[in-house]
């Protein structure tokens, strides 16, 4: 992104078209040229309409201005409407889930997520941050020992503001606020994140095989921290050498989602300083958006940047993987497990949009479940969009429940105790859906299972 200064005194230049009675002003230019970089991805667009059958919003609204094709249009005439209209243009470009289903789909191969994400940091830079997100992204999750901290301190506080509910889930809701939230089932922090119960393990432990490092993420971190002793559990239990190192910031999802370049690339820096102070062959994670941010996103949000920040990004995101798959390739999952077909369970699995569609990985959590000695029973369409989409949740919490509570059904109608999916988010909006539905069925993700396996023949212990 262009380091902008603003100056009162620039000239129009022909190519800057603003319609409304504003001074231009060198930001202004310098942000014509940023949305001018996207005019060659943009043109690889042929307006077929393809992404009206893959996207879950169009699917609801039957609005074009939902749609892939809609928001590409938009932004080819951005240089126009920016400078005129730009809460307007910024609203529209904020009515997407970011799940790649269009992406996927597309027959021209228009890398959608990559432009969506970068018109929205233009937008930003234009219009500014929110207060509150300014506060977010720049003071507290950029600092990754001052945002622990204040979790902690919310985690604390938080059952005077939740209300526990009585269903599987383990959901609560607000005691106070609006209708949204007192009807809002949301996970509550763990009392004790994975980061303080196991702190670091900034030298290996475990056994002599692969060499492991773990990125951990927030959700998995705060929320779902099971998860994560999970991942560590099953990871020594097959001997592997284990790193953690301490302090890991974001991955920088939550911020570049909401036009925030500056602290994505803050964040980005710093967990590349972190994983590179040792070696190691493989970087997991558990939690789909993640690996797909880390993946897909680090490099060609930052391709036109840092050269050397760049060469090191490409050089972890090589060895990035997610831990099912890892988990598959690389350990003898059906030998540790003894189960007889009494004992097997009911397991359905949905598939993060952020997994299958932008990664490509769907039967490897699909064998760990199986390895487990559960059955699995596919649902309907289970890799639709769950209609979580991080922001979008908070945002268009209306419509994010419409699309969940389809998911929901499609779940309750396979008769499944068991719901597995290999997201954190997925996860959140799946218990909130589920509870609302008061349908008794577990949320897990399938290291979880395994590792539960794994303790019930005596091979680890309980976490």
């Amino acid at each position: 992104m262009a380091n902008l200064k603003t100056t009162s005194n620039l000239k129009v230049t022909s190519n800057l078209k603003v319609t409304s009675n504003l001074k231009v002003t060198s930001k202004m230019q310098e942000l014509a040229r940023d949305v001018r970089q996207l005019e060659d991805q943009l043109a690889v667009c042929t307006r077929c309409g393809m992404c009206q059958a893959n996207c879950p919003l169009f699917a609801l609204t039957r609005n074009e201005a939902d749609v892939s094709r809609g928001k590409l249009v938009l932004i080819t005439g951005l240089i126009d409407q920016m400078f005129d209209d730009a809460v307007g243009v910024n609203e529209r470009l904020q009515r997407c889930l970011l799940c790649g289903s269009c992406a996927h789909g597309c027959p021209s191969g228009v890398n959608t997520l990559e432009i969506f994400l970068k018109a929205r940091a233009i937008i930003a830079q234009y219009l500014g941050l929110p207060i509150l997100k300014k506060i977010l992204f720049k003071r507290l999750l950029s600092r990754p020992e001052t945002f622990n901290g204040l979790m902690g301190m919310v985690a604390s506080f938080q059952k005077f503001f939740l209300k526990k509910e009585q269903n599987f889930q383990g959901t609560s809701c607000a005691r106070i606020g609006s209708h949204l939230l007192r009807h809002r089932h949301m996970v509550p922090l763990k009392q004790t994140s994975f980061n303080r119960t196991l702190g670091s393990l900034d030298s290996r432990v475990g056994g002599k095989g692969v060499k492991v490092a773990f990125f951990v993420g927030c959700l998995i971190d705060k929320v779902f921290p099971n998860i994560a002793h999970s991942v560590v559990d099953v990871l020594t239990h097959f001997n592997a050498q284990v790193f953690i190192p301490s302090s890991q910031g974001c991955c920088g999802i939550p911020a570049i989602s909401s036009g925030d370049f500056k602290t994505f690339e803050t964040l980005v820096k710093i967990n590349v300083d972190l994983f590179s102070k040792q070696r190691f062959d493989y970087l997991v994670t558990a939690c789909a958006t993640c690996s797909s941010t880390i993946i897909k996103l680090w490099p060609s949000l930052l391709k036109n940047g840092d050269k050397q920040l760049l060469r090191r990004v490409e050089a972890l995101v090589e060895r990035t993987v997610d831990i099912s798959w890892l988990m598959e390739k690389r350990f003898d999952l059906f030998s540790e497990i003894s189960s007889s077909e009494k004992e097997q369970k009911c397991v359905t699995y949905h598939d993060p949009c952020h997994l299958k569609k932008s990664l490509g990985v769907f039967n490897e959590p699909r064998q760990v479940i199986l390895a487990s000695g559960n059955q699995i029973k596919e649902m309907k369409a289970c890799d639709t969009c769950c209609g979580m989409g991080g922001s979008f949740n908070f945002a268009h919490y209306d419509m994010s429940t419409q699309i969940g509570l389809e998911k929901a059904r499609n779940i309750a109608d396979t008769g499944c105790s068991t719901v597995a999916t290999s997201c954190p988010a997925c996860m959140l909006q799946i218990c909130d859906m589920l509870a609302k539905l008061k349908h008794p069925a577990s949320v897990k993700h399938p290291v979880e299972i395994y590792a539960r396996a794994l303790a019930a023949e005596g091979k680890i212990s309980e976490s």
